[in-house]
């Protein structure tokens, strides 16, 4: 029983993946309130990551604050773009771009009020670190956050 079970877990989880392989066609809101299409993010070939976040979610803004201090000297060494996706709701994404200011994040920032991007790429918990390749398609994700994931992030991104 407890190897059908794993099998059955492992299977799900392969076939959550393949399903987010490439980015979905949907719409979020950028910083100023404007509409964006996220299928059309772009880096000209380059790396991307996503990092789906929450003003309330400490581990998150500790990642990307983390990020924020060696993205500089990554973006001189990959051309990698940052792309952080709140998802918070309409109750306190007034709170995104004031936390955001005041972090000096160099970062993209969107805002995924109803969720639809969150669902339609198997987000179930934040953070949520995706990596896409020059084509945007995710070879690598990670879930939840301690200190020193940032370097094994950038060593994923090291491979592309």
């Amino acid at each position: 029983m407890k190897k059908i079970l794993i099998s059955l877990l492992l299977l799900v989880s392969t076939i959550s993946f393949a399903q987010i392989k490439n980015l979905p066609n949907v719409d979020v809101k950028k910083i100023d309130g404007s509409s964006f299409n996220f299928k059309n993010i772009d880096n000209n070939g380059n790396p991307i990551v996503i990092s789906f976040w929450a003003t309330w979610c400490k581990p998150c803004t500790k990642e990307l604050n983390n990020i924020a201090e060696l993205y500089e000297d990554w973006q001189d060494e990959t051309n990698v773009k940052l792309v952080a996706v709140s998802i918070d709701d309409r109750r306190s994404q007034s709170k995104v771009a004031p936390y955001v200011n005041s972090s000096g994040w160099e970062y993209e920032i969107y805002i995924d009020p109803n969720s639809d991007l969150k669902r339609a790429m198997g987000v179930s918990t934040v953070p949520h670190t995706f990596l896409l390749d020059k084509n945007k398609q995710i070879i690598w994700q990670h879930r939840g956050y301690v200190e020193g994931d940032e370097y094994e992030l950038f060593d994923e991104i090291l491979k592309l």
